[in-house]
């Protein structure tokens, strides 16, 4: 019967898969119609930018509520056909793409709303909305993606709209270069992205998940010696877009872009595409590991392991940082780095149970708290006359009451304080992590106290006290273009975690899928499942304690211990203690533990050195000895066969008397 009804299930969606092609295209159809129709037009050209977006959401909206658990393959058409190398261009419509197709197009909704007001007076309006919706659709291909290939096209596009939105004040020395640095940053993750899917397609033969999962499945050695390595080039991918270390420096430079753009970037677009990539193939981290002879020294360990403690010390790494961090933006941009590496974490200890739904759940409730930060940051930014120093603020709770309620909310549900939607997600993380590797759930506990203690040290800085500049003195509350959104968010920032969402992308990962929301989507649909959700709220608000007491109860004492350091050192605080009681700890916490100072002396120097030995070894060998040397012996040996073919009957004669004395000279000796 279950059968039957996801097949039922199927069939209805088929007649109605044209949907997804128009949520993928729509976003790219209204930029293109706007930047060469209605460009010198801004009201047009935020209807076609904005209305098709919303739109987008809409439609995603109604794909959720017919596919729900369901999986489906909108038809392809063949892009590629060479020898063995088959690659179509198809949409995958199942739990996890569903789910992200609301929350991309959701907030990017909600953003570009935000930012017709805080934009108003740029006079490259027209460009950034344009942008934006170059940059949804990108993020929107990548979640449809059905392979490899196409995944990496989009992947490409992503980096491409970061690259023009980063630095879409061109103008700023500051802002082209952070722009290229996180070009530049991501090219070396998708140099290893791509050489891992041309090892999968080696071992496995296709680039469609499907057909990798299903051989997978079949033969679990399929890709044998090469499984370790091709699942860590692969994750090399999600280390440049997740910002993932040593891949992280370019995240927090993002900040110099529009502050819309970067709560687009760390919420629901060019971040989260890491993870959920990560997730997308999380087959490849459940085959037995296998390592080439030259890394055989790894012996047992997996990939899934290695991700795992590189998401656990990013995560530590960036909470210590926005520790001392002063720009209300940078807090932030670590805050994001810290909450990837929890979801890093978490995909590669769902490797140990087949489940990474808690990293998936945690990027779903992430992205609209973070939003709303980020969007609040600006809303202050805006009011402070684009002040962003925390330190050259104060008093702001009265002045601007809706930034700072709905701001409140986001931190507390960035802390993890129940009932807040993160308090849910967290503990699924931290019960993963309990059950898989104490030694990263401790360190996950440590996090929690971290992000709690930055995020009171900035309520508490900005918001309260005295207002300590002119610019604070006379701010005011943001217009509604700007207010209504993060009134938007605020909601989901708070219920998001009330639902079953863990449950529901576990059924994907075939977990738990028999009973639940798992169940009741694949059979009945989106009304029942809400029935059953709304019926069983009490249930669910008290669920962390139920499942594992243990994690909950830790990540409730790391957020305790966080808020009440916090609250201690900067309640009414003029400048900051911390420096005087940890200063060498502080200077580096500041100087974001001098990675930037180390690549530049240490790697960027390799990186010239090994140019240009290689630039000389193409100059000299390559091009001089290889190409001009061939080149110059063939154009000699050929000018002097020239001059054997004169036309001239005494040369000839000649050459043939010659001829014929030398062949007697040799056969005399």
């Amino acid at each position: 019967m279950e059968h039957d009804a996801v097949q039922h299930a199927v069939q209805s969606g088929s007649k109605i898969q044209d949907l997804a092609w128009l949520v993928l295209f729509l976003p790219l159809l209204g930029s293109v119609m706007a930047w060469f129709i209605t460009r010198r037009d801004r009201v047009l050209t935020t209807v076609f930018t904005l209305g098709t977006v919303i739109l987008s959401f809409i439609l995603s909206v109604t794909l959720f509520a017919v596919f729900g658990a369901a999986s489906a393959e909108c038809t392809p058409f063949q892009f590629l056909h060479i020898g063995d190398l088959k690659v179509d261009i198809g949409l995958h419509l199942d739990a996890l793409s569903t789910l992200m197709l609301l929350v991309v197009t959701g907030v990017a909704s909600l953003v570009m709303i935000f930012s017709t007001s805080y934009m108003h007076d740029d006079a490259s309006y027209s460009r950034f909305f344009c942008t934006l919706g170059l940059f949804v659709f990108s993020m929107l291909g990548i979640v449809l993606a059905n392979n490899f290939v196409m995944m990496f096209v989009f992947w490409e596009l992503v980096g491409v709209s970061s690259y023009l939105l980063i630095g879409f004040w061109f103008e700023r020395p500051a802002a082209g270069d952070a722009a290229k640095k996180a070009f530049l940053s991501n090219r070396l993750g998708d140099f290893g992205f791509i050489l891992g899917i041309l090892m999968v397609w080696s071992a496995v033969g296709s680039v469609n998940f499907q057909e990798i999962q299903a051989s997978l499945i079949k033969n679990p050695a399929a890709m044998g010696v090469w499984a370790g390595l091709a699942g860590l080039l692969v994750f090399m991918g999600a280390m440049g877009k997740s910002a993932q270390f040593p891949l992280h420096v370019w995240l927090p430079d993002a900040m110099e872009g529009p502050t819309p753009v970067s709560a687009l970037i760390h919420a629901a677009t060019m971040v989260a595409a890491g993870v959920y990539m990560l997730c997308r193939v999380f087959f490849i981290y459940t085959v037995p590991a296998g390592w080439p002879p030259a890394l055989s020294f790894l012996g047992d360990l997996s990939a899934a392991t290695v991700v795992a403690w590189i998401g656990g010390i990013t995560a530590l790494l960036a909470a210590l940082t926005a520790v001392q961090q002063n720009d209300i933006k940078r807090i932030l941009a670590y805050s994001t780095l810290s909450q990837l590496g929890y979801m890093v974490m978490a995909v590669g200890l769902g490797a140990s149970t087949g489940n990474p739904s808690a990293s998936m759940f945690h990027l779903f409730t992430h992205a609209f708290f973070k939003a709303m930060l980020f969007l609040g940051a600006g809303s202050v930014i805006h009011a402070c006359h684009h002040e962003q120093d925390i330190w050259r603020m104060g008093g702001l709770w009265k002045k601007m009451p809706v930034t700072f309620w709905t701001f409140a909310i986001g931190t507390a549900a960035l802390a993890g304080l129940p009932p807040f939607s993160g308090f849910y997600s967290k503990d699924e993380i931290l019960a993963t992590a309990l059950e898989a590797n104490p030694i990263l759930c401790g360190l996950a506990v440590l996090v929690a106290c971290l992000t709690t203690f930055y995020m009171c040290r900035l309520v508490l800085v900005a918001f309260f006290g005295t207002t300590r500049t002119e610019s604070a003195e006379h701010a005011h509350e943001s217009p509604r273009s700007m207010t209504i959104p993060l009134m938007f968010l605020a909601v989901p920032s708070v219920v998001a975690g009330w639902f079953p969402v863990g449950e529901f992308i576990a059924g994907h990962f075939g977990v738990r899928s028999h009973e639940g929301v798992g169940r009741v989507v694949a059979q009945e649909g989106i009304g029942p499942m809400l029935t059953m959700i709304l019926g069983g709220i009490d249930h669910a608000l008290f669920a962390p304690f139920n499942h594992n007491a243990l994690a909950a109860f830790l990540g409730l004492f790391g957020v305790l211990l966080g808020g009440s350091a916090a609250w201690a050192l900067y309640w009414n605080q003029a400048r900051d203690p911390l420096p005087g009681l940890f200063t060498n700890l502080s200077r580096a916490m500041r100087k974001k533990f001098y990675f930037d100072e180390i690549y530049d002396s240490v790697f960027i120097p390799i990186h010239d050195t090994v140019a240009c030995i290689m630039a000389w070894f193409d100059r000299w060998i390559i091009d001089g000895l290889g190409v001009r040397g061939i080149h110059g012996t063939i154009e000699i040996v050929g000018r002097a066969l020239r001059l054997v073919q004169t036309g001239n009957l005494q040369t000839y004669a000649f050459l043939f008397a010659a001829g014929v004395a030398f062949l007697a000279f040799i056969a005399l000796q």
